[in-house]
């Protein structure tokens, strides 16, 4: 009987050990948000700067004991640790990236806690819970620089006379991810110079920049060279090739050299041509002047070209204002050797002729005639319209005419009362022109 009891005894304590084992302990939750960060594309030795969360998404508090990194560049900063949250609380910390070379750097963000356990009765035992979250962390260092891209690549400026020049415009580019600067231009040959380039320069990325390139040859000949651009790009030497040639210049020659418009009636015109025609090499023709507004040029659009032997034809159109005679010049300006060729121009402008018709007729043998009627038409047998009454007299002067035009007239005798006669026989005047 007593080592029954015993037995028994025992058999229940260690029943009692292991129920209080079983009673389970509020376990500590930690989340990160966001669970991923993105830096992008940093450059080298620059840093970026992002926020993450840590929060207690628990039922009691926790404490914040460690925060790691993986990864090269990557930093955090912001919380003092260890750091105590309450449930449902979040501290927020700074993440930096500064990547220390180029390429992709990937790594992570950890942030452990510890929980401690309920304690008080000697029947639990003192225990502690660890929980760790965890985000992805992504960047990528890279390097800027910059790059010019030229347009044109090369200039050629043709055939220009010796003594003469030409612009042409050049263009540069940063077409890289860094400012650029520009410290020199130069040319390997004197018959080429920049203008409107102000050195040093700078150029953002994306930006531009426009100047000009002058050729300017003393003798005749081909010219090539290169302009060497110097800057701190990735290809701190860009060359720009130049070529032009410098032939000796064409003649330009006119035909007549001279015009005589004879006499025009004021405000009428007259028309007279000649041609321009260049020999030796080509010629631009880029003005014409003239000494007076009597005389307008037409059939020429300026600037124009003319191969070697090619003609051109013109015209010119004499306007007289007033009676007179009037002389000018017409001056053709070119890049020709004997530039500028002239025309002379003579021209008189008269006074229009004043046209008139008289008209004469038989008295009538009527009695109780006190005057007549005098009709005008344009048109053999009329109609006819009245141009005047006359009291007496047998004679009439009609100063209304034009010039060129044909009219027909009769003549009736008026009594008195207003009759009227018969139409005379038809007179017909042809007003001669002018």
């Amino acid at each position: 009987m007593t080592g029954s009891r015993f037995v028994q005894h025992r058999y229940f304590f260690l029943l009692a050990v292991a129920l209080t084992l079983l009673v389970p302990h509020t376990q500590a939750q930690i989340a990160i948000t966001p669970c991923s960060m993105a830096f992008g594309n940093v450059q080298v030795g620059n840093s970026q700067t992002q926020t993450i969360s840590i929060s207690n998404v628990g039922s009691s508090s926790l404490s914040v004991s460690q925060i790691s990194v993986s990864g090269t560049g990557y930093a955090v900063t912001g919380l003092a640790l260890p750091y105590t949250l309450s449930p449902g609380q979040s501290v927020s910390v700074s993440v930096t990236f500064t990547p220390p070379a180029t390429g992709t750097d990937n790594g992570t963000l950890s942030a452990s806690t510890s929980m401690p356990s309920a304690r008080g009765s000697k029947k639990w035992r003192s225990t502690s819970t660890t929980a760790t979250a965890t985000a992805v962390l992504s960047g990528a260092g890279i390097t800027l620089t910059g790059q010019i891209a030229p347009s044109p690549q090369s200039l050629s400026f043709g055939s220009i006379p010796p003594g003469a020049s030409q612009t042409l415009t050049e263009t540069l580019t940063n077409t890289g991810t860094a400012n650029v600067s520009i410290s020199q231009a130069s040319m390997s040959s004197g018959s080429f110079a920049v203008s409107g380039l102000s050195l040093p320069a700078s150029l953002a990325a994306g930006q531009s920049l426009t100047f000009g390139v002058v050729f300017s040859p003393m003798v005749s000949g081909s010219a090539s060279g290169t302009m060497a651009i110097l800057s701190n790009a990735s290809d701190s030497q860009l060359n720009v090739g130049l070529s032009g040639t410098a032939a000796t210049p064409g003649q330009l020659s006119l035909t007549p050299t001279a015009l005589s418009f004879g006499n025009v009636t004021d405000g009428s015109s007259a028309v007279l041509s000649g041609t321009l025609t260049a020999s030796g090499s080509s010629v631009t023709l880029s003005s014409v002047t003239s000494t007076s507004t009597e005389f307008v040029l037409s059939g020429i659009s300026l600037p124009t070209t003319l191969a070697a032997g090619q003609s051109i034809p013109f015209t010119v159109t004499f306007l007289p204002q007033v009676s007179g005679t009037t002389t000018a010049t017409f001056s053709f300006v070119s890049n020709a050797g004997n530039s500028p060729v002239t025309e002379s121009l003579t021209g008189s402008g008269v006074a229009p002729v004043q046209h008139s018709v008289s008209l004469s007729w038989m008295a009538s043998t009527s009695t109780g005639i006190v005057g007549y009627n005098v009709y005008r038409g344009t048109v053999s047998g009329g109609p006819y319209a009245r141009v005047t009454s006359l009291d007496s007299g047998v004679t009439f002067t009609d100063s209304t005419v034009s010039a060129g035009q044909t009219y027909y007239y009769v003549v009736t005798a008026m009594d008195s009362t207003g009759t009227e006669s018969l139409h005379s026989n038809q007179a017909q005047a042809v007003v001669p022109s002018p």
